[in-house]
């Protein structure tokens, strides 16, 4: 599947039907539109099955409720959404994207609660995030814009809107010849890249940012478990930014990012060494196990 993406053949899942992909539309006075009501979950399935699914639709209806838009499915509903639309698009090896917003209603200010809820599921196939950075290391600028404070914005919620500084990020990065950008927290300590957590080597321990103004990605968590069991000494704790020049190695973590080593970040070059390789391998195995 290739071409711009409302121009593809394919199935949607558009409040609880399936329809043709071209037809998956909203309209222009859709709430989420002018104000960002929306939440997601990214996803990817390996041999017909979607990684860690159920945790994803948890998640889905929490990020909901975190900023007030209940999403009127169970878990259940989604996941049976979920791999309908692989079937009706004949997908074993995708990208699973659930979107729930708020839609066109009696509301058009800021308020939204009396506009319906609406939620729709569409996958494709997507290759490496990164392109060939899984092998040579991804190469980072470093953004200005900074993840915001917990009083300020649901940090924890996966919402559209949260995106908007990240958008701008990798436009910038991706400006200056980068993959991405890493981003640092309102404190000024080390956060996290556009859409991914990140973690560090050096002298054979791990250390990654604690996520506490940022998501505790499901990538990240799966990545942390299998560090545990391999007997890696792991630090979750607060980096600061001159420590970045003592590290030895760095990869990242998601969904679509899987686990890619980090080659650059600004003037800080680490090697694409034995430990962020096994962790990818072990990680590609996992996911296809």
């Amino acid at each position: 599947m290739a071409g711009a993406y409302d121009d593809r053949d394919g199935k949607i899942w558009l409040d609880g039907k399936l329809v043709e992909w071209r037809d998956a539309n909203v309209h222009l006075l859709t709430h989420a539109m002018h104000y960002a009501s929306s939440v997601f979950e990214g996803e990817r399935a390996y041999n017909g099955k979607i990684f860690k699914s159920v945790q994803h639709s948890e998640r889905l209806l929490k990020s909901g409720e975190d900023v007030d838009i209940p999403v009127p499915y169970t878990v259940e509903q989604i996941e049976e959404a979920k791999y309908a639309v692989m079937k009706a698009n004949d997908l074993s090896d995708a990208y699973v994207r659930v979107l729930a917003w708020r839609g066109s209603g009696n509301d058009m200010g800021v308020a939204s609660q009396a506009n319906p809820v609406r939620m729709a599921v569409a996958a494709w196939t997507w290759g490496a995030y990164y392109g060939d950075a899984k092998m040579k290391g991804a190469k980072l600028d470093i953004s200005k814009w900074k993840r915001p404070s917990p009083e300020t914005i649901p940090c924890f919620a996966k919402a559209s809107g949260l995106y908007m500084i990240c958008t701008m990020a990798k436009h910038a990065a991706e400006a200056k010849g980068c993959s991405d950008a890493m981003m640092y927290d309102y404190r000024g300590y080390v956060a996290e890249a556009t859409g991914a957590n990140m973690f560090f080597v050096k002298d054979g321990e791990v250390h990654t940012p604690k996520p506490d103004c940022f998501l505790n990605g499901i990538t990240r968590q799966t990545v942390l478990q299998m560090l545990k069991e391999k007997g890696i000494t792991v630090h979750e704790r607060h980096i600061m930014p001159e420590e970045l020049a003592g590290f030895e190695q760095c990869w990242l973590t998601g969904t679509a990012a899987e686990v890619t080593p980090v080659s650059q970040i600004g003037e800080f070059t680490f090697e694409v060494g034995a430990m962020a390789r096994d962790i990818a391998e072990s990680y590609e195995k996992l996911v296809r196990a």
